[in-house]
């Protein structure tokens, strides 16, 4: 599999940006950065989708309940979505200095680290454990079931354009 079909299929198959990350990286260098950029484009696209269900959502009658339904949608949609955006075109612009970009994507590696602490500091092994083997059954096969989905497209696209 060549670097760039290796990178799009761990950026699309793999859940957490961090372990794509990774995992395009020990493929190689240029599978690392085409890993990220998928993920970035898949996490780029997740606040549209959910606006675009809850605008479904709403147009089907099930928001009824919901008096002002444009300070509802602002209230759900994920915000993060803008500022990376926003940065991003900042970025893209020109507006910072290469030393500024490279402690951005430090601060950013930085970000990561606290968040993925957070979750393993709020894990608890015992209440895990406490739900039983069918959710990990439930969630090992969906992960299975999602490698291979993405696999096989990420294959048919490489022969298609030649990646």
């Amino acid at each position: 599999m060549s670097d760039h079909a290796y990178g799009l299929w761990v950026g699309l198959a793999v859940d957490n940006t961090a372990e794509a990350t990774a995992a395009g990286a020990l493929y190689s260098d240029a599978a690392g950065k085409f890993a990220v950029l998928a993920k970035t484009a898949r996490n780029a696209t997740i606040g549209f989708v959910v606006l675009g269900y809850a605008l479904y959502w709403v147009k089907q009658n099930q928001g009824r309940a919901i008096g002002n339904k444009t300070a509802f949608l602002w209230q759900k949609f994920p915000k993060f979505v803008l500022g990376f955006i926003v940065i991003s075109a900042m970025a893209t612009m020109g507006f910072f200095t290469k030393s500024q970009v490279a402690d951005l994507a430090n601060l950013s590696r930085w970000a990561f680290l606290l968040t993925f602490a957070g979750v393993g500091l709020r894990t608890n092994v015992r209440e895990l454990m406490k739900q039983g083997w069918r959710p990990l059954v439930v969630g090992v096969v969906g992960e299975c079931a999602i490698a291979g989905l993405t696999l096989a497209m990420v294959l048919v696209a490489a022969r298609r354009f030649s990646l």
